[in-house]
């Protein structure tokens, strides 16, 4: 098939260019390189089954001629990175809610089936709500902070895009799946917009101090980047997960003090870890999240997905990635 990806030449969506150009597939790509770099597509450029357009999303004529031409849509452009939203929330803002209007509207002009990446921001405070034990499932009730706190622009924005995607399903029968993407790493994602685990092993491989914010008792979960990429690409093929909203992660989860002590354990680091206040960073009322660890009994329902590579590998890769 032709299939678009918008933000290709970013962390995940070149990996999954890269995994659709080896099954068969002719790729597009669209990416304004703000986030996105040449390097993370450098080694798919001469292949006759890629090409790279390198523009933003926002250009509706350019888009409108990709989607017309292309028979799936996955819709990965976006503003991401806490430290991007608190450093330019406006881009944060247009491009996740004018960015995927437009993708939305021109793929239901020509029918085309989307894929929206969204995010487990959307979600917020939610565990407050919840319970301190439980994970995140894909109808709970959301909590977020005030709106004068630039920290939750981003979730707002993504859940904008959510209910336009699920607008457009019911009203216009456009075939769209939301998947939220719950802290995916691995080789080539960047430490620059506040990405946690390449800052990590950064600084260790550099043996520059580890920093960790807050009191570090925060805990995540993380996925593989190619655990991630196989799970979407299932999805799109699934016919039960259109019109649906699907976490997208791995269940186990670890302490951002922990996962610090582990990249510098693994590393053999000398980097000391220390701890800063987020007032200190971004500014005082910063808000974050203490723990977001999703239930993923629906994406194993719909594709019997599983993620298969441990915390252990996936630091591992990362680890290579940065010494080469």
């Amino acid at each position: 098939m032709k299939i678009l990806i918008t933000g290709g030449a970013g962390f995940i969506g070149s990996h999954l260019a890269e995994e659709l150009i080896c099954r068969g597939d002719e790729v597009y790509i669209i990416d304004d390189l703000s986030t996105g770099t040449l390097n993370n597509i450098n080694h798919l450029r001469e292949h006759k089954n890629f090409h790279l357009v390198i523009d933003t999303i926002l250009n509706e004529g350019v888009m409108n001629e990709l989607i017309n031409k292309c028979d799936q849509v996955y819709h990965l452009a976006a503003a991401v990175g806490v430290k991007l939203i608190m450093n330019k929330p406006v881009e944060t803002i247009e491009t996740n809610v004018k960015g995927t209007e437009i993708i939305l509207r021109l793929a239901n002009k020509f029918k085309k089936k989307v894929l929206l990446a969204s995010s487990s921001e959307v979600y917020g405070k939610s565990l407050e709500i919840n319970g301190a034990n439980e994970t995140l499932s894909e109808t709970d009730d959301r909590l977020l902070g005030a709106t004068s706190k630039r920290r939750w622009a981003y979730a707002c924005s993504k859940t904008i895009d959510e209910f336009l995607a699920l607008a457009y399903y019911e009203e216009k029968r456009l075939p769209v799946i939301i998947v939220r993407f719950f802290n995916t790493v691995g080789p080539r994602q960047t430490g620059q917009y506040g990405m946690v685990v390449p800052n990590f092993v950064q600084k260790a491989l550099l043996g520059r101090p580890i920093t960790v914010y807050g009191d570090g008792n925060q805990t995540r979960s993380f996925i593989y980047v190619g655990d991630t990429v196989r799970a979407i690409i299932d999805l799109m093929t699934c016919p039960a997960a259109i019109g649906q909203i699907i976490n997208l992660g791995s269940g186990k989860e670890i302490s951002i003090a922990e996962l610090a002590k582990k990249v510098k354990e693994m590393t053999r680091s000398s980097s000391e870890i220390i701890y800063i206040p987020y007032a200190k960073i971004y500014g005082p009322g910063f808000e974050d999240m203490q723990r977001r660890t999703p239930n993923i009994n629906k994406v194993r329902a719909l594709i019997g997905f599983e993620p298969k590579i441990t915390l252990e590998e996936m630091l591992r890769s990362v680890i290579e990635y940065y010494q080469d």
